[in-house]
């Protein structure tokens, strides 16, 4: 009898002690982080023929490009999952229809075996043609499957020379499958129609497009792209800026995108509650040949027109994209104006006016705008802020009304000075 008391006692303790273990796991399985999937990045290296040429730094366009890739390989961050798809690199000879079909992926998509993704990019030597289009397709499909992010680096040195398939259409199929792809340009030659296929090639997936010419801009550029991979990524929301305050979109704090005319204004609108600050910048990119000066202006201005604050910018044509940017700190509203019945303060409309002074030659379209990128924020303002909007005066004002003043005091102090010594002269 007291060995079954015993023995039942100690199955209940076993029980115990499983039901206990039980108990505390699956809070510890609860509580664990979701894990993320690891973004992806392909890039895709032109080896055509022309990348023999030498115009980079006293080196050959693909020596910049090799030097480029170790650097890039050296500091791709642990978590991205990176591939290599080349282009021209294989076939030497003038048939067309196989030179169109020349692309092929150099080092699969997935973690970095930096050693041996180095030495696939040092057998590389310029051959061919320059399928971008196919290129494209094949980096598309290199990265399909999960829920990562995903983005193409595009590095060449001229134009697709496989059309009829147009690489800016495949840039625009790849966009419309809903996958969240990014393609990003850069074009090793500065060329007008370069420019022109590389950018509509970004811009159909929401990349971006930049010309380099030196082996430190190329890694450094390349660096950044595949580092902003692994950034949480903020997809830009699409708005039409008016012609006027009045009929303008209200912006909320995040990043929009939009078009604009050569010449035109554009107008937004933004609610400013007292105690905050209004942080807004822009971006216009001249995705087409125009003049060499050009330059941009983002006002911030009351709702009957007085201007708060202004930020401007001008550029010389040495770079593809001009920004300038602004802030306005509302000050807190006095506590005498404030009712017992106001739940919370009113917030001030402020209007920010977007203008341009681009100018194109005749044969160049005005339409679509070109691609305009604002950034909106508010937070926190300083502890005393001053507001330069009730007196409708821009900061700037404020600098020339100090200077009138201090030229007023001392022209009257070196007129009553130069009185007192004439009449002490005259004394004399």
């Amino acid at each position: 009898m007291i060995i079954r008391k015993r023995l039942t006692a100690g199955v209940c303790v076993l029980l115990a002690t499983l039901a206990a273990g039980m108990g505390t796991a699956v809070p510890a399985s609860a509580d664990e982080p979701p894990t993320t999937p690891s973004p992806k990045v392909e890039l895709v290296l032109d080896v055509s023929g022309s990348m023999r040429t030498r115009d980079i730094d006293g080196q050959s366009r693909i020596s910049a490009a090799k030097h480029a890739f170790n650097d890039v390989l050296d500091a791709v961050p642990e978590e991205v999952e990176l591939g290599i798809r080349t282009l021209g690199a294989d076939y030497p000879g003038d048939d067309r229809k196989v030179g169109c079909k020349d692309t092929r992926q150099l080092y699969p998509v997935g973690p970095l075996d930096r050693t041996e993704a180095k030495t696939a990019v040092a057998t590389l030597a310029p051959t061919g043609w320059t399928p971008i289009g196919p290129a494209l397709l094949g980096a598309a499909d290199d990265l399909e499957g999960g829920d990562a992010t995903r983005r193409i680096v595009l590095i060449t040195d001229g134009e697709d020379t496989c059309g009829p398939l147009d690489p800016c259409e495949v840039a625009r199929d790849i966009a419309a499958r809903g996958i969240h792809l990014v393609i990003d340009t850069l074009g090793l030659v500065p060329d007008a129609k370069i420019r022109q296929q590389l950018t509509c090639i970004a811009e159909a997936t929401g990349g971006t497009y930049t010309a380099v010419q030196h082996t430190d801009e190329l890694s450094g550029r390349v660096k950044q792209l595949v580092d902003r991979a692994a950034e949480p990524v903020v997809t830009p929301v699409a708005t039409e800026g008016a012609g006027d305050c009045s009929a303008a979109p209200v912006l909320k704090p995040g990043l929009y995108t939009d078009r604009q005319e050569i010449g035109k204004h554009r107008w937004y609108r933004v609610d400013v509650l007292p105690g905050q600050e209004l942080r807004a910048s822009v971006s216009v990119g001249a995705d087409r040949a125009v003049n060499d000066d050009y330059g941009i202006l983002l006002r911030a201005v009351t709702t009957h027109g007085r201007e708060i604050v202004r930020g401007s910018e001008s550029g010389t044509g040495r770079t593809d994209a001009i920004s300038t940017g602004l802030r306005y700190p509302k000050p807190e509203q006095d506590d005498a104006d404030v009712s017992d019945d106001d739940t919370k303060p009113a917030a001030e409309t402020v209007c920010l006016q977007l203008a341009n002074s681009f100018s194109a030659p005749a044969s160049v379209k005005t339409t679509p705008g070109m691609p305009v990128e604002l950034t909106v924020d508010l937070v926190d303002g300083p502890d005393e802020a001053p507001d330069a909007a009730a007196f409708g005066l821009g900061h700037g004002w404020w600098l020339l009304g100090l200077l009138v003043l201090t030229g007023l005091i001392a022209g009257l102090l070196f007129g009553w000075i130069s009185r007192w010594r004439v009449a002490v002269w005259r004394t004399n």
